[in-house]
Formats: structure tokens, sequence, C-alpha cells
């Protein structure tokens, strides 16, 4: 697996001017700084991507833990980040106003570890019931698995309506199903076992003993989710609400970031 180069980095300029057009004041501080983290480590990778992606292979055989950290943070180009931070910017800006900025993190923090030991047994278990030993060379990376999570989470606290997948209708709540469905049939470098973890620790959260279990670790700060903390308004870019963006970039709407996330080449 090795980082395709594209000149100038189009997509991470993408990213750029996405973030630029929202305002940086008005992106919640615990998304910032993960948009800010993914894109460091795109810029100065703590390792190449065969050093930091995660599989059966280099984890369990090999003992390289390390990846369970390093994997969901670096990308395989600038296109692979620029889908999944738009799509970040999106599920944090509703999630972390609902959840507070403390819950946020650690939200964010434990999905991208456990996503990490979902996928890794993921893989181990269609290793073994389908007698492939290829699925324990299966080496992913990218933050893909966290966001199907947090599809999970959005589709729960914000509910109802329905979402354009490959042009036909569906529910919100089946969204991420029909997404992982549609991502692989439609791009094959895609890991369907590292979206597939993203949808189970997401359900694990809200509809098992997941955010339990945090509450009781988490201690020192309360999981009230059920009242929003703070709240971010868009006006403070400088323009009017209703002035064109600059340069002819605008911020997608969800629904078209996922048409265009089923045409990317990705990774995880």
């Amino acid at each position: 697996m090795q980082r395709r180069t594209r000149g100038l980095n189009t997509g991470l300029l993408l990213l750029l001017s996405q973030i630029c057009y929202v305002g940086v004041n008005n992106i919640p501080p615990v998304t910032l700084a993960a948009l800010a983290l993914n894109t460091w480590f795109f810029l100065s990778p703590l390792k190449p991507l065969y050093g930091s992606c995660l599989s059966v292979e280099k984890c369990f055989q090999q003992k390289d833990w390390q990846r369970l950290l390093l994997s969901p943070f670096h990308h395989a180009d600038d296109w692979h980040l620029y889908f999944n931070m738009v799509s970040l910017l999106w599920k944090g800006i509703n999630l972390e106003r609902r959840l507070g900025s403390k819950w946020f993190a650690y939200v964010i923090a434990t999905f991208s570890l456990l996503t990490g030991v979902v996928y890794l047994f993921l893989e181990l278990a269609f290793a073994e019931f389908m007698d492939e030993p290829s699925f324990r060379m299966n080496c992913a990376v990218g933050f893909s698995g966290v966001l199907f999570a947090l599809k999970v989470l959005n589709n729960h606290y914000f509910p109802g309506g329905f979402v354009s997948v490959m042009g036909f209708p569906v529910p919100n709540k089946f969204a991420c199903w029909a997404e992982l469905v549609a991502i692989h049939l439609m791009v094959p470098g895609a890991s369907f076992a590292g979206h597939l973890s993203g949808i189970l620790v997401g359900l694990m959260y809200t509809h098992g003993p997941l955010k339990n279990i945090m509450e009781a670790c988490a201690g020192m700060f309360p999981s009230d989710i059920h009242q929003p903390r703070q709240q971010y308004y868009f006006n403070n870019s400088g323009r009017s609400r209703n002035s064109p963006p600059p340069y002819g970039f605008r911020l997608s709407s969800e629904e078209e970031m996922r048409r265009k996330r089923l045409h990317r080449f990705d990774f995880q």
C-alpha cells in the first residue's frame, strides 16, 4: 500500500477551502482538533502506510499493537483524507453540539480504538469461517470506520427522513447499511470489514452496553447528552449568510457527500 501523490494535493486544498468557508471559529473544538490531527498525520506521517495500516497478521501474529492507534489517523492519499474529513466536519458539528465537547472527545478516542479491535476480530472470523488466509493480511487505514460509527450515532440522535443511496430512497436509520453495501460493490479497494466494524461499534453504543461502560469508566465528567452543551453559529466568516461562497467552493450537503464517497478510492 503506497500513498498516491497528486501533484498539488487537490483534495487537501479543497478540504482547507471547506474549513475556511465554514469558519475555523465556527467549528467545535474537538471536531477541529480531529481535523487538524488527521491533516497533520497526512502531511507528516509517523510511519509509511505499510507501517501504520491495521491487519490480523501485523497485530496478532507480529504483536505490532501500535497500529491500533496509528491506522485511523493515516490516509492513503489526499482524496481519501478529503472525503473522510468533510464527512467528519458535518458529523462533528452535529454531534459535538449535542453531546458536549468532553464527551465527544471521549467518543472519538474510544471509537478510534474500538473500531480497530472489532475490525481485527472480523477479519480473523472471515479468515476462519471462509477458510481464506488472505483476510489475515488485509491491511486498512483511514478514519472511515470511526465515521460509520458516528453515522450510527447521528442517525440515532437525529432520526427521521430519507437519503438517496445509488438512486434509491433509504430511511435514514438504514442509510449506514445501504452505504456499506454500495461502497463494497462500487469501490473494490474499500474495506468492508473496516466499515462494518464502525457500524457495529455505533450500535454497541446506541443499543448495547458500550455507552454505559463508557459512563462508568469516565467518572470525572457527566454524560448528560440530552441537553446541548454549546451552540455554534455560522456567522463569523465576515460575510452575510446569503453571500456566495468564495472561489466557487461550498460545503456540500451530507447527501451529496454520500454520493461522492461512493466513487472515491478508499481503504477503510
